[in-house]
């Protein structure tokens, strides 16, 4: 298969009626038509338990994506050229021996190689039963490729995870498994590999020997919106901590990859996720949002939204400080912090470096509590800032920090979005940006004293940045949380 020139294949989306789909997955599938080397590539199937035929659902999807916007009067007829329906009804057997046939109809209609993907775009309760149907009518091999792509959460905990991969194993290869989180799509996730090993200047330095600490943050501005039911069922180290920012720091603290691609690059993200040391209770705080002033309004707490239980200890904001015992990074502290209702939007990397000894300087003060400082920022306004002193001109040796800036936009424009990135890799069969079973197991035996139940859920403002058991986790170490 040509790296960039995917098979002939189907796509089967299960959750075709549904917002993932109508917002990103169809958008996402017409901009890899309009943009990318697999023009023409990829028919798609939609499936749900709706009793939609072919042209109800076609009208579905142009109305979607009308209201989203899209303008491009091509839309229409790839639409109707490439969208297919089939009704799940009551998603029994015979249900799923009927997709069966309407796939392969679909096939020898349009000359197509039986190379297919089944997406499950499902709340996570569906995604065990779907593979154990899909198993059971055949549906796990084909005379081509068969790829199965699972959203994540992936599990509740570890012992959630291990099972729903045993099961994913009775039916599929790990080959055949793509487990995807979108933030590992975003363009600047993926620089970081080209920005840490395409460099030399970073590498010499990229230790415990030049840098003090790290802080890996995801804040949003919005609470829970109508989404109260589900986070209920999640909170914020399920949502964020577990699978988006664990990944994130895989990708900041691995040793570099034997090469570019899937088992390389999960290799040596899963040596940092086994070497960080279990966490204690002091080692992280959780809080929750009450009610404060964001952006001049007034904002609800959590135990106000709709589908929020009465009394819920549902965290919607998590720091951690996380330890990882290898030779590169003895002794240097990981910050990780998630939250919702937070003062700014923002998710960034912040790689502080050690001072230069400042005894040259004395009495004048070099850096205070901070060096050298890298930022790194994957949302908004993606790019990055280099912080380092200058001497101010006029008399004395007195010194200022300056920036250095690069943003996307202002180089390359529009960044692709997600799951474009994503998508157009599952067709090519290329692993490199999804998680393996391995790395999930290995990020759940992190997480699950995060959501033992065994420390308080403190209150925080909307609009500010966490409460103030957070500042002192990392006060403990003589560090503060970058806010700016």
């Amino acid at each position: 298969m040509h790296r960039g020139y995917p098979d002939r294949h189907l796509i089967i989306i299960f959750g075709a009626t549904g917002d993932l789909a109508h917002r990103k997955l169809l958008p996402a599938l017409y901009e890899i038509e309009k943009h990318t080397s697999a023009r023409g590539r990829a028919t798609i199937l939609g499936v749900a338990r709706g009793a939609l035929n072919d042209d109800q659902y076609r009208r579905q999807v142009i109305d979607g994506f009308k209201e989203s916007g899209e303008t491009d009067p091509a839309l229409v007829e790839w639409v109707n050229k490439t969208v297919h329906f089939q009704s799940l009804g009551d998603q029994g057997p015979g249900a799923y021996a009927a997709l069966r046939r309407r796939i392969e109809e679909i096939e020898k209609a349009r000359d197509i190689p039986a190379n297919r993907i089944f997406y499950l775009a499902l709340p996570l309760p569906a995604f065990a039963p779907t593979v154990e149907s899909l198993g059971h009518a055949g549906l796990n091999t084909s005379a081509g490729w068969t790829r199965v792509v699972i959203e994540k959460p992936f599990g509740r905990d570890l012992a959630s995870a291990q099972s729903f991969n045993a099961l994913l194993h009775r039916f599929y290869s790990e080959e055949s498994v793509f487990r995807l989180d979108h933030y590992l799509g975003k363009e600047t996730v993926q620089n970081l590999i080209a920005f840490r090993f395409g460099n030399a200047l970073w590498e010499p330095i990229w230790n415990r020997d030049r840098i003090s600490h790290v802080e890996i943050t995801a804040a949003e501005e919005l609470g829970v919106e109508s989404r109260g039911a589900f986070y209920e069922q999640a909170g914020a180290v399920r949502d964020i901590i577990q699978n988006h920012l664990l990944q994130v720091l895989g990708l900041v603290a691995m040793d570099a990859p034997a090469g570019i691609d899937g088992t390389s690059v999960s290799n040596e993200k899963l040596k940092v996720l086994r070497s960080i040391e279990p966490l204690h209770d002091t080692d992280f705080v959780l809080g929750q949002y009450a009610a404060g002033e964001l952006n001049g309004k007034t904002m609800p707490g959590y135990l106000s939204e709709e589908g929020v239980a009465p009394g819920s200890r549902t965290e919607t904001y998590a720091a951690v400080r996380l330890w990882i015992n290898s030779w590169r990074w003895e002794g240097v502290p990981f910050y990780l912090r998630t939250g919702k209702r937070m003062a700014r939007k923002t998710t960034k990397i912040v790689v502080t470096f050690k001072c230069p000894p400042a005894a040259v300087f004395n009495p004048y003060i070099v850096c205070g509590n901070e060096g050298n400082r890298l930022t790194i920022t994957l949302q908004p306004n993606e790019g990055f800032n280099l912080a380092f002193q200058v001497k101010v001109p006029g008399e004395g040796m007195r010194l200022h920090t300056q920036e250095m800036r690069f943003r996307y936009a202002d180089e390359f424009g529009r960044l692709p979005e997600a799951y474009q990135t994503l998508l157009l890799d599952v067709m090519r069969g290329d692993h490199t940006l999804f998680v393996r079973n391995d790395e999930v197991e290995a990020a759940w035996r992190v997480c699950d004293p995060l959501i033992a139940g065994r420390v308080p859920v403190h209150a925080y403002p909307a609009g500010s940045w966490g409460p103030t058991q957070a500042q002192a986790l990392v006060e403990a170490d003589r560090y503060q949380w970058v806010n700016v």
